[in-house]
């Protein structure tokens, strides 16, 4: 009986910590998804390298998006803007606000 009760206890423990596990594993990194997605256009740290910058010469450094909200990067990620293609058949919203938050980064100085 001891036994069956211990089994009990640690089983809902396990469930109780997979629930938690799986919430946390849903919330998508949005420096790996922007890896993964952004970077052979807008390099690796929101700049794009020179053959690309020559490519596309009306890409800027995504640092230079100060003042745009997150919402105003992920409609661009949904719809699309200029040359850069639509992801919102790549990427979950999720994904998309990961990425957004991500690239907000980009352009803060370090203290």
């Amino acid at each position: 009986m001891r036994r069956l009760a211990a089994t009990l206890v640690v089983g809902a423990a396990l469930a109780l910590t997979g629930g938690v596990r799986s919430v946390a594993a849903q919330e998508p990194d949005g420096a790996t998804v922007y890896q993964e997605n952004c970077r052979k256009c807008h390099g690796a740290t929101g700049t794009p390298s020179a053959r690309i910058a020559g490519m596309y010469p009306e890409m800027k450094p995504l640092s230079e998006l100060s003042g745009v909200s997150a919402d105003s990067i992920v409609k661009v990620l949904t719809n699309g803007a200029g040359d850069m293609k639509s992801f919102k058949d790549k990427l979950s919203a999720a994904e998309m606000q990961a990425v957004a938050k991500y690239v907000l980064t980009l352009g803060k100085k370090e203290s």
